[in-house]
């Protein structure tokens, strides 16, 4: 089935070539036109959600967290997480924090990170919050295509430090065109060349040349994970000795089924350190899955944290106008 096969090959890195899409028909041994043409079936069916560079908020220069609330309105608290343009996921999760999302901030806010989890507390009643920054990264990347939950992988060592891309306006040009959704036809990088008054192939350098610096992580296809059969997706929470942190965390990032594992700081009433998405197609294999890890790892204190309700799941559009907007709302009524 070509379908199976071009999700594995767009979850995966695809070349800066002019004519991406003819690179997949000829690994795949098909046409050019029958890729592009189930492309289109896979978004209309919503399994497909997006194809595009995917660029790394911290290699980019902004500052980004896992943020947690605990709040009694959480429709009217979603609304006003969502509100700030740096919010990427929000959901709800079943857990006393019972509202979590994702938030990056430009390198030349002027309230940053804190001074702004600290505003969108207040507008939404937090209760209480936490701010879960990393501390070491041991895997990002969903990549949903695994025959079996306990199929592994080899993984690179943990990143501890991202370098920061000197970035320049015309960077920054370069990177709001290209973030976006790209054009489904045979060069989808000509018309956004043309918008930026470049060349193609000069474009492609400079992607290539983003995705050599680290800048650019990968470009290839984010999903629907519920659509693409995989509907109990849960957060797992670990609370690890400090001295286990590296040998659990390479472990449990081994799986395919894991996508994400970091480790996090912890505050205040929050113990766990070590968090890791895991992706199940029932809640069963899920279950069974973590009490697997939990027998090998011999860790025994850890949390699944459910999604029950999805809030926002939006790509960040870096250096967008947004964010400057949001600041200058917000900086008159929350001036100290």
């Amino acid at each position: 089935m070509i379908g199976e096969e071009l999700l594995k090959m767009l979850q995966e890195h695809i070349p800066f070539v002019p004519r991406p899409f003819l690179w997949i028909a000829e690994r795949l041994g098909t046409s050019e036109k029958e890729v592009l043409e189930e492309i289109k079936n896979l978004k209309e069916q919503r399994i497909i959600r997006q194809i595009s560079p995917i660029y790394d908020t911290k290699a980019a220069g902004y500052d980004s967290s896992l943020v947690a609330f605990r709040v009694e309105d959480i429709e009217k608290a979603a609304e006003v997480v969502n509100a700030y343009p740096g919010v990427s996921h929000n959901y709800e999760r079943n857990h006393e924090f019972n509202l979590w999302f994702t938030v990056a901030v430009p390198p030349d806010s002027k309230l940053g990170l804190e001074g702004i989890v600290s505003i969108l507390a207040q507008e939404a009643q937090a209760q209480e919050f936490v701010i879960l920054r990393t501390v070491k990264t041991f895997k990002i990347g969903v990549k949903l295509s695994f025959e079996s939950m306990y199929e592994r992988e080899e993984v690179k060592p943990p990143k501890e430090e991202v370098k920061v891309y000197l970035i320049t306006e015309e960077d920054k040009r370069v990177i709001r065109e290209t973030q976006r959704d790209i054009p489904l036809t045979s060069e989808p990088f000509k018309d956004i060349a043309l918008r930026l008054g470049m060349d193609q192939e000069e474009l492609l350098k400079r992607l290539e040349d983003y995705r050599e610096n680290g800048l650019i992580r990968r470009f290839s296809a984010i999903l629907f994970h519920r659509r693409a059969g995989f509907k109990f997706n849960g957060m797992v929470v670990w609370n690890v000795p400090k001295d286990r942190i590296e040998e659990v965390g390479t472990f449990i990032s081994s799986f395919r089924c894991v996508s994400h594992c970091y480790e996090r700081q912890t505050g205040g009433r929050w113990e766990y350190n070590l968090f890791s998405m895991i992706h199940a197609k029932t809640r069963e294999d899920l279950e069974d899955f973590v009490d697997y890890l939990s027998k090998e790892t011999g860790i025994k204190d850890y949390e699944i944290l459910l999604s029950t309700r999805e809030f926002k799941k939006k790509r960040v559009e870096l250096f967008a106008e947004g964010f400057y907007e949001w600041e200058r709302r917000y900086m008159g009524v929350y001036a100290h």
